[in-house]
C-alpha cells in the first residue's frame, strides 16, 4: 500500500471525505471476488440464504423496521 498522508485528508471537508469514501467503496464494489470472507462467515451466510428460501416472509419488512426505528422501539441497550 502506498504511504498516503492522512493528515491531507483530514484536511478536506466532511463533504469531501464521504466523497472520497464513497469513491473508494464503489471502487472496492467492483471487484467482489477479491474480497476474502472466513469460511465461518461463509457458513453463516449460507445458513442465513438456506433459512431465508425456507421462509422467504419470516422478518420484517423494511416499512416496519423503520417505523420501529422512528418510533424510538428500537434501541440498543
Amino acid at each position: 500500500m502506498k504511504n498516503i498522508p492522512i493528515a491531507g485528508i483530514l484536511q478536506l471537508s466532511v463533504q469531501e471525505r464521504i466523497r472520497l469514501v464513497e469513491l473508494i467503496w464503489d471502487s472496492v464494489a467492483t471487484i467482489p471476488e477479491a474480497i476474502e470472507i472466513s469460511p465461518e462467515l461463509k457458513t453463516e451466510l449460507e445458513a442465513r440464504l438456506a433459512e431465508f428460501a425456507e421462509n422467504p416472509n419470516a422478518g420484517f419488512s423494511w416499512e416496519q423496521v423503520e417505523a420501529r426505528l422512528n418510533d424510538g422501539l428500537c434501541r440498543s441497550i
